[in-house]
């Protein structure tokens, strides 16, 4: 699925959609460079998930996890310090990624091994000032389906 989003509140408002599919276990990993919106994107899942709207939801870039309450936990994960399975391992973070909240995870493409076999990429690209493009891409039948339903609610921006 590919979607154009002409601002951040589309992309937010988008990721909003998603958030409210998301089940505890669900893996969804954030690709794209500085300034394409991975956060706005959280922010958006965030509230999907019924995380307070007060509460801001910022990059844990340099705390590597913020976890937020909602209806089901939502586990903010970058990676991008990381060197790769051996240092996500010895923090204990592969315990997340199957348990009772979504794992949204920033730089996913450092866990290799770790990496579960079923996910959600998603990858934003900045085209221009407040545009973006957002590509989606489901690793597994149940992230396929939820893409459907997805589509089917008429989330487009």
């Amino acid at each position: 699925m590919r979607i154009i989003s002409q601002s951040p509140e589309a992309t937010e408002q988008f990721a909003f959609s998603l958030g409210q599919l998301l089940l505890p276990g669900d893996f969804v990993s954030l690709h794209g460079e500085l300034g394409a919106g991975k956060t706005k994107f959280a922010g958006g899942i965030a509230r999907g998930l019924g995380v307070d709207p007060t509460v801001p939801v910022t990059s844990p870039t340099y705390t590597l996890l913020n976890i937020y309450q909602g209806r089901t936990p939502l586990y903010h994960f970058d990676l991008y310090r990381l060197r790769g399975d051996d240092d996500i391992v010895d923090l204990g973070f592969t315990e997340y990624f199957s348990g009772s909240g979504v794992s949204l995870v920033e730089w996913a493409e450092r866990l290799k091994e770790e990496l579960p076999h079923g996910r959600l990429e998603i990858f934003l690209s900045y085209l221009d000032e407040t545009v973006r493009g957002i590509e989606l891409v489901p690793v597994s039948p149940r992230y396929e389906k939820l893409l459907k339903i997805l589509s089917s609610c008429g989330s487009k921006n």
